[in-house]
């Protein structure tokens, strides 16, 4: 074992052992703009050390994304249901996606969005 797979998945076990009480406190609230992100890079994390050939710590990684799920589904404030994935928040998220290839493709330049203000109009 590589020492640095070794601190990584020591890294790894302290986080998780510092999510603990957040999981565990049923008043504890912490927002999916948290967790999310936190979550995904756990898993990331996790994937990429296993294709270093860095097996502890992609456990640790995996583990440390676990939990971070686990908040997210039990401990933020509207709680990560199905409604999450309801028809308005799908077809939200396309609308926005087709908005922002919309102006990708756009010639305009990206200064033509500014609108100039004169002071004699204020």
């Amino acid at each position: 074992m590589m020492w640095q797979d070794f601190v990584f998945m020591v890294g790894s076990g302290l986080s998780i052992v510092f999510l603990a009480p957040t999981l565990r406190d049923s008043s504890a609230r912490v927002p999916l703009g948290t967790s999310l992100p936190s979550m995904g890079i756990g898993f990331v994390y996790g994937l990429t050390f296993f294709t270093l050939g860095m097996r502890f710590s992609a456990a640790g990684a995996v583990a440390a994304g676990t939990m971070w799920s686990l908040i997210a589904l039990f401990r933020s404030p509207q709680g990560l249901s199905i409604a999450l994935l309801g028809r308005e928040n799908i077809a939200l998220f396309v609308s926005d996606v087709q908005h922002w290839l919309a102006r990708r493709r756009s010639d305009r330049s990206s200064v033509d969005q500014y609108v100039t203000v004169d002071s004699s109009d204020l």
